[in-house]
């Protein structure tokens, strides 16, 4: 399974509140940090407008796409916006087929390991686990030890730069980070700065889990 999608940095900006007006001011911020992957859920103001702007901004620089994607429907509005990331909140395997077809970069959320392999069986690129309250590191090391060698677990839910080290030592190939990085109103300087905090707590944890 390729994680290419995943480099340089496997942190998954998750903006979602954001406006079209504060698009580029946020997704400049968290460029210049070091993000290469932004999200903007579905349930935010105007996202499919948020989206063609982040995508035509940064183009191949930048994977940008849509989370809170429930429907097939929906995978197709963010393809046709530019987007070429489809983050779910579940495992829905129509939404995931849809996407493997479309050619867009999938990571559904899943909460047990069945859903996990239906999900990889679908064609999932990889797998958030949400909440990640739930799925404590002991967790995460057990599904690796069953799941296909090389799948990319990223815990969603609760992240801040130190509880990283401790699910990166267990196996986690990145994160997606919320309200602890970005937030509706949060000034882009802030942005930036909770976005270098993120940054530097991964840098610390540079053992890789795929040998």
């Amino acid at each position: 399974m390729s994680t290419a999608w995943l480099q340089p940095l496997p942190l998954v900006a998750i903006l979602r509140g954001l406006t079209p007006r504060e698009a580029i001011a946020v997704g400049t911020a968290l460029f210049d940090a070091g993000f290469r992957i932004l999200e903007v859920p579905l349930n935010s103001p105007q996202p499919l407008e948020s989206i063609a702007l982040l995508a035509n901004a940064f183009g191949d620089r930048c994977l940008v796409g849509a989370g809170t994607v429930l429907t097939p429907a929906q995978v197709d509005e963010v393809a046709r916006a530019g987007g070429r990331l489809i983050v779910m909140p579940h495992a829905d395997t129509a939404v995931i087929s849809a996407a493997h077809k479309a050619g867009l970069v999938c990571t559904p959320g899943v909460a047990t390991p069945t859903e996990a392999f239906a999900a990889l069986h679908a064609g999932a690129n990889a797998l958030k686990l949400f909440p990640a309250e739930q799925l404590p590191p002991p967790v995460l090391k057990a599904w690796l030890s069953v799941l296909p060698k090389g799948t990319a677990l990223l815990p969603v839910g609760g992240i801040t730069p130190d509880r990283m080290a401790v699910y990166r030592k267990a196996g986690a190939a990145g994160f997606g980070i919320g309200s602890a990085l970005y937030a509706p109103g949060t000034d882009p300087i802030e942005v930036a700065r909770r976005a270098r905090a993120f940054v530097d707590a991964w840098n610390t944890t540079n053992t890789d889990p795929h040998p």
